[in-house]
């Protein structure tokens, strides 16, 4: 009988140095979520038969638990390595297989999928438009590929201010190759429907009147019809036209586009008694793009960074949470499946409810801590040890009482 319990224990302590074997030798390895082994004893004794001189009969391996603790967030330059701070895992699907993982290096494959080293695709939330995404099903997350397409200007933003003490030019017939036709110019980049850009000049020509200016607008040389009177208030702020307002007549650019149809917004054009500044000058169209990066923000929406200076929501990562985190089944690759013990998957967003948070350019390490393990190593050969010396104290009774005579 010492055998058999001896050996149990030789058994037990050689999966506990396994579980401590695997992971020091994942140490360096991220996503990893070191396992403990957990014994219980052996005691071959029937509920009907309790007896309280009964000796145990040894020991056995209860299971090998995962522990699900964070490890440490490590920085990087790739904006697709992503950490999860808190609870949560990545949810990925391998031609239709979910399984799911803390491990969040991902790249993109050839056809702009976002996939882990063994291809498995992250799985987003499609964006729904309107700052909202259809968190129903995730699909897989994928990159566009495609140029952003470009946006005609409809207004642009002068916030200019004109010298209250100018004079009116000596050329009164406006030319603008003449700069003794008019007292001040600016320009600005507009854009056509294809995304051609164009100069659209404003030119300011101080009035006779008082706290009165007159503009003339001219896109590409062209004069454009529509440009209007400009009027102060006695405190320098801007009294006519309405609102700031200046409607332009639709301007053909030539190039095959639609006719460019805006407004100048003169809505913070002041006059003081100070030199003529251009303050803030802005429109609201934009050239064709093509991607050059993307990025994650905390709560797991992607953006897809253009050449244009544009940003579009690509999708919403897909995070999933499990009751029972230890009964999930290990697949290998630093991913999980569900289990019956684990639950079903509870699928949500970051920085929701159970959901922890996303960090982008950033890995999480291993939660292995190698000083325990080392020691727990030590705990281990030591009981291996003791075990294997029993079973020779065991032979050596043995073979005493085979010699008597």
């Amino acid at each position: 009988m010492p055998f058999t319990i001896a050996l149990s224990g030789l058994n037990a302590a050689s999966a506990d140095l396994s579980v401590t074997a695997n992971n020091v030798a994942n140490v360096n390895t991220n996503g990893f979520k070191e396992s403990r082994a957990q014994f219980a004893e052996v005691f071959a004794v029937g509920t009907q038969s309790v007896s309280s001189s009964a000796a145990g009969s040894g020991v056995k391996l209860a299971a090998i638990a995962q522990q699900f603790t964070q490890g440490n967030i490590d920085f990087t330059d790739n904006a697709l390595d992503l950490a999860i701070g808190g609870e949560g895992f990545f949810v990925l699907s391998d031609n239709g297989a979910r399984s799911y993982t803390r491990a969040g290096a991902f790249g993109v494959d050839n056809n702009g999928y976002v996939v882990n080293s063994q291809g498995a695709r992250l799985q987003a939330y499609p964006y729904a438009g309107g700052g909202l995404f259809n968190t129903g099903t995730p699909n897989d997350l994928q990159l566009s590929t495609g140029a952003n397409p470009p946006s005609a200007t409809t207004r642009a933003t002068l916030g200019i201010n004109l010298p209250a003490d100018a004079s009116p030019p000596p050329n009164a017939v406006f030319d603008a190759t003449d700069p003794t036709s008019f007292n001040h110019t600016t320009s600005v980049t507009i854009y056509d429907s294809l995304g051609a850009a164009h100069t659209a000049t404003v030119y300011f020509i101080k009035d006779a009147a008082p706290n009165t200016w007159n503009t003339e607008v001219q896109i590409d040389g062209n004069p454009v019809a529509g440009a209007t009177q400009i009027t102060f208030a006695g405190d320098g702020s801007l009294q006519t036209p309405a609102g700031g307002q200046m409607a332009l007549a639709a301007y053909n650019p030539g190039t095959g586009a639609s006719d460019i149809s805006m407004s100048m917004d003169f809505a913070d054009a002041t006059q003081f008694g100070d030199n003529f500044g251009v303050n803030s000058l802005s429109q609201d169209g934009f050239t064709t793009g093509r991607l050059t990066g993307v990025s994650v923000d905390a709560e797991g929406v992607v953006f897809a960074r253009f050449t244009n200076g544009q940003s579009t929501s690509l999708g919403k990562l897909a995070m999933a949470n499990f009751a029972n985190p230890q009964g999930l089944q290990q697949l290998g690759d630093t991913a999980w499946g569900e289990s019956f013990q684990s639950g079903d998957a509870l699928l949500g967003e970051a920085g929701t409810a159970s959901f922890g948070s996303i960090q982008s350019g950033a890995l999480e390490a291993s939660n292995v801590d190698l000083t325990a393990q080392l020691v727990q190593m030590i705990t281990a050969q030591r009981n291996f040890q003791a075990n294997a010396q029993m079973i020779s104290t065991a032979d050596t009774v043995t073979q005493t009482v085979i010699n008597i005579r």
